[in-house]
Order: structure tokens, then sequence, then C-alpha cells
């Protein structure tokens, strides 16, 4: 067992089948980005045609460069037709990815996007590959006891970051019969000092991924097979369905009004801030995805202590800091393997040895801190779709929206949902924002979103709602409409805006209303979280 407690052969990975690739790769891939930049603009090319414009008296800045709108896939194909992933969840910029791809055609391409504003075309082209050889890779391994799959393939290209803006990114595998997938990966910042700092939620892609037939909620038996689950997950395997589904539905169209904003912006991965106590220094707000989930005693740590020193957060979905995790070693480097037992932490090697790494839900023995501590909301329960009522129309987060008290947007409430639960640890001031209705598994409760200030100056805001982004996307579906996004859109704007000048307690207090919420005191609605199946939204 390492000191992680996991088993010894998860040992680092011999690069020795690296050698060759990387120089002659990087070297026609730098020709092939080059190519690109120069025929940007022109019909059929990589870049849409578009006159760039430098602002008045300033150079022009990123998101004023062409994109390209037509980033997304098109034809995923069979599901063994591409597939890939990433050797680094992040890089610095200048730094390569290693990827690893199988594939059933005899080559593919990768085109590297940056994703953003860019007036909308919402991604840029930065760099392309030549033609790599494809092949299929070996199956993936099954490592027991803990149910872990890996992809232990050889390296198919390195990809060169150099001149790359720091940012979130998916690399598009091409494949020559028309098959494509993504491979998500951050060049991640250095520092954030000043800066509002995009949280990429890496850890909760992985728990989901269930390429290869496990993830830490079922077996290959599917929904139900939770005894088979895994136990610990890797990041050296690709994702499942088109390869960034997390990203692309509970990220990216925050990234997407935090760049069109013109706010300066930090990137970092949930990965990252585990690994560093000192990421977060300086740092104006935080944004942590619409799922966020699963979080390492560090990260927890660094956050809380970020916070504590004036850093704002917006918790932007529901279940956030719900699972208790902790990092170990692949064979491909630290910080690969996530691990998380749950309901069977009584198994996990931490048990008895050291309480505080042991991998239940934060709220659960053996060493119980609720996540409440920090988001302001608990956890309660799911499935539910119901509408968003606002309780606080004067609050500064609800500015030209145009909403009342009452005010309610069908279908923003969903599919998990966090409320205000005094029984457990709450900051104060605490104001409610929405105050919504609902009945989840025959029990009738509420659906909260809030905003809390801390004596150390930070202004947090949850969202209480998994849905928040979703709909700010443009989602119509559960009852959704075009004033839900309108809504969500600028609400999300005022946040971005309000948290980026700095502590904000001062400047917009909380309001403190939860003793008349009449909030009931009770227990989360017991429910069977751990066997419920993700729901493809």
């Amino acid at each position: 067992m390492d000191r992680m407690g996991l088993p010894s052969h998860y040992a680092h990975y011999s690069r020795r089948a690296f050698l060759g690739i990387a120089a002659a790769v990087t070297a026609v891939g730098a020709a092939a980005c080059s190519a690109a930049a120069r025929t940007a603009g022109r019909p059929g090319s990589p870049g849409k045609a578009r006159t760039v414009r430098a602002k008045a008296g300033g150079p022009v800045s990123e998101n004023d460069l062409p994109g390209d709108p037509h980033w997304n896939i098109r034809h995923l194909g069979a599901p063994d037709a591409i597939v890939g992933y990433a050797g680094q969840a992040s890089v610095l910029p200048g730094e390569p990815v290693t990827l690893f791809v199988s594939t059933t055609a005899r080559s593919f391409r990768v085109s590297a996007f940056r994703m953003g504003w860019y007036q909308g075309d919402q991604a840029r082209l930065l760099w392309r590959s030549p033609a790599v050889r494809g092949h299929r890779q070996r199956q993936p391994d099954l490592i027991k006891p803990a149910n872990t799959v890996e992809a232990r393939w050889e390296p198919s290209l390195t990809v060169p970051t150099h001149g790359w803006p720091e940012g979130s990114y998916l690399l598009r595998l091409d494949a020559e019969h028309g098959a494509q997938r993504f491979v998500p990966v951050t060049v991640r910042s250095a520092s954030t000092a000043g800066k509002t700092v995009i949280k990429n939620g890496v850890e909760t892609w992985q728990a989901y991924n269930t390429w290869g037939g496990y993830d830490l909620y079922n077996g290959p038996g599917g929904v139900g097979d939770y005894s088979n689950r895994s136990l610990a997950v890797s990041l050296d395997r690709p994702y499942d369905a088109n390869g960034a589904y997390m990203f692309l539905y509970h990220e990216r169209k925050t990234i997407e009004l935090a760049e069109r904003a013109g706010l300066p912006l930090a990137y970092v991965t949930s990965i990252d801030i585990d690994g560093d106590p000192h990421l977060l220094d300086g740092a104006r707000a935080l944004f942590t995805p619409g799922h966020d989930e699963y979080w390492t005693p560090p990260e927890r740590a660094h956050v809380t202590a970020a916070r504590d020193a004036g850093m704002n957060i917006a918790f932007m979905g529901a279940n956030t800091l719900f699972r208790r995790t902790r990092m170990a070693s692949t064979r491909l480097g630290e910080r690969r393997l996530i691990i998380c037992y749950k309901t069977s932490y009584l198994q996990d090697p931490m048990y008895g040895k050291d309480n505080a790494l042991v991998t239940s839900d934060w709220r659960e023995p053996p060493h119980p801190d609720p996540e409440s501590s920090l988001t302001g909301t608990l956890y309660e329960s799911n499935p539910v779709s119901a509408g968003f009522v606002v309780a606080s129309p004067g609050s500064w987060v609800f500015a030209g929206t145009g909403v009342r008290k009452g005010t309610t947007f069908t279908g923003l409430v969903g599919i998990e949902y966090d409320r205000v639960n005094p029984v457990y640890p709450v900051e104060r001031p605490m104001e409610v924002l929405s105050h919504s209705p609902l009945t989840c598994r025959g029990v009738h409760s509420y659906s909260d979103s809030a905003y809390y200030t801390h004596r150390g100056g930070a202004g947090v805001f949850n969202a209480g709602t998994m849905r928040w982004v979703a709909a700010s996307n443009g989602l119509r579906r559960f009852g959704l409409t075009k004033h839900a996004a309108q809504f969500t859109r600028q609400v999300t704007t005022n946040l971005l805006r309000g948290l980026a000048d700095g502590p904000a307690a001062a400047k917009h207090p909380a309001h403190d209303n939860l003793a008349s919420m009449h909030e009931w005191p009770g227990d989360p609605i017991a429910g069977q979280h751990n066997l419920w199946p993700p729901v493809v939204l």
C-alpha cells in the first residue's frame, strides 16, 4: 500500500514510449498552426471571416479575435470510432499536452479550441495537427479491488501550447472516416492574484465518467449496479459520451459570460487547487461549476482560507462539496486517481488511521464536516423539477432583471437542489434569495439560493439548483423559457462584475432574512443519493 492507502501497483509511468514522438509532432504541428493562422478568415479555412479592429487606444483583446463557429462536434460515430485522453488535466502555457488516442480510422487530426466569447462564436482555433497515424489501442485494464478502469495506451502525439492564452480548451479529435470526440484540457494560471478564477471540476467529471463500464456510481450492470461500482477512478482513460459533456453542460456558459464581460480571469482545475495552498492567494473571486460535487480536504481548506482572506465565491449549481475524496498517483503522474468509498467508507484504508481523509460524504462519519459552513446551503435531494421563486427581489444580485417577490421561473430548480438548513453550520448574515416550494420523493420541502457575507469581507453566492448554468445556455426542457435564460444570464453577469471588485461584504452586504423564511430545521430528505442514475439532460 502507498501512503494514500492504495495498492503499490500504482507506480509512476515509464516515459520510454514518448521518445521521438514529441519532437516530430511538435515541429509539423507548429507549421500547421502557422498555416491556420495565415489562412484564418478565408472561405473554408479554420477561422471565420471577420475583420479584427483594435479598440481605440489599445490592443485587440482575446475575445475580439476571430472565432470559429464550427468548433462543436457534428458526428460522434461508433463508441470506439475515436476516443482519447490527455496525460495532463492542466498545463502551464508552453507546457506540452500528451494525447493518447484510439481509433478505427487510418488517421486523425487534432484541433485545439479555446472556449470563450469571440463575438458569439464561443471558441477560437489555436492549433491544428497534421494527419496522425491511427490505430486501435489495447483494451483497458480493470484494477482490483477498487474496480478502477485504466487505458494503458501508448502516446499518440504531443500538443504544443506555446503562445496559448490561459483558459479552458477542447481538443477535438477528427478521424479520417468522420467520427469526432473532445478531450478537455485546462491551460492553467500560475497566479490568480487580482483575478476572477474559473474552476474546471475535473474530479466531478471523472466521478460520473462511465467509459470502460465503471464510475463511482455503478458497475457494468448499469443503473442499480452500485455494489460493483468503482471505489477509485482514473484520469488515465477517455471521457464517455462526446468527451466533454460535463464541461459543456455545467461550465461553458459561465466561461462565455465571464469572457464577454472583459474581466481579468484565471483558470484552474479542482486538482490544481488541491495541490497548491497558495494558488488562490490574492484572487478576487472564485466561480465553481454547475456540478462540483467531489472535493478533497486540501481543496476545501485552500478555498476556505481564501474566503477567510476576502476572496468572494459563486457556487453556480447545487450538490457542491458533497463528497470527500482524496488523490493518489497513476502510471502517468500525481493526482490522477480519485478515491471515494462513499457508503463503503468502513473499507477505506484510511479508516481508523486518519479519519479526516476517509472518503465518506462530508457531513457523515467518521469525521463529519457539513458543506454548509462554506457553501451556505446544504444539498438535500433529487430528482426534482420545480419553479424558482424569488424571495428577495431587492438584492443586488437581481439588479436589472425586473423581478418581484414571488416571480417564478418554471423548471429552473432541478435535478438536484440545496436549501438553507439551520440545523447545520450556517454563516450569518444569510440572505435567502429564492425560496422555492417543491416535492421530492414524496416529501414537501424548499430549494433555496442564498448569499452570505463573511467577517473576512467575502461575499458568497450559491445558486441552489443544478440547472442554473444549463438554463443560461438556453436549455428549453423542463418548462424553461427564454425568460429563464435572460434572468440567469443577467444574474450571472451581476455576480461576475460585482464579485470581481474584491471583498464584497462592504459594497454588497447580505441582508439577513433567515428568520422570516421559516426554514424547518430538519435533516435532509433521506435520499438514496448513491443509487440515483446520472440523468442525461
